[in-house]
């Protein structure tokens, strides 16, 4: 993998071994705006949730939540988060590599701020989670453009982790794109995704008939 991110459970442990949720409490803001698309009884997949924020957040609103992350230590914030908020969620220590993929489970696809990923390590993530995907079932993705190198206000310092319209159609012109956009707003997500950030968004369905398998 890329620089910085060579041992990731032992960086994320460390990251997260704060006693502050180092991206807050709150679910992503991207992701609560759009709600509208989550309805209560769908069965979603929260892919490298770290602290909780947004599997918690989705099952406060009556989603079926599974969701993994690599490190032990968010994975353990993230079930004391839930318990405070009194929800259940489907919480396993995993990594990409080996999370027990299952094809056509889910009813979204949630990848917030999964930038981790190198490029290898992305095309195989990527194509996961499409074929996770109940036909009609939608991704839910936002990530860090190249700008974002210029802001420094989260995000991995690494150009090849960083996404693209270009990338982004690339990988998932396969599927419905309902929403794919770059823009830029003021994050203030905990202490690590905090201040004017260069974005990316995306809404994308698995169209009926379409196999990834």
């Amino acid at each position: 993998m890329s620089k910085g991110f060579s041992n990731p459970r032992e960086t994320w442990d460390k990251r997260f071994s704060s006693d502050d949720y180092i991206f807050g409490t709150e679910p992503n803001a991207w992701l609560a705006q759009h709600a509208d698309l989550l309805k209560p009884g769908m069965r979603v997949l929260a892919v490298a949730d770290g602290e909780g924020r947004n599997s918690v957040w989705m099952a406060k609103h009556g989603l079926l939540v599974d969701a993994f992350d690599i490190s032990p230590v968010g994975i353990a914030k993230a079930q004391t988060l839930a318990q405070q908020h009194e929800v259940e969620v489907n919480f396993s220590v995993c990594g990409v590599e080996d999370y027990p993929w299952k094809t056509g489970e889910y009813d979204a696809v949630v990848a917030i701020f999964i930038q981790f990923a190198d490029p290898d390590t992305r095309a195989t993530l990527f194509k996961r989670m499409k074929s996770a995907l109940k036909p009609d079932g939608l991704i839910l993705l936002q990530g860090y453009t190249p700008k974002q190198l210029d802001y420094k206000t989260g995000g991995p310092p690494n150009l090849d982790h960083l996404y693209t319209e270009v990338l982004l159609q690339d990988a998932f012109g396969d599927l419905d794109i309902s929403e794919l956009h770059a823009y830029e707003d003021v994050l203030t997500e905990g202490t690590q995704h905090h201040g004017q950030s260069a974005l990316i968004g995306m809404v994308a369905r698995r169209p009926f008939g379409c196999n990834f398998e």
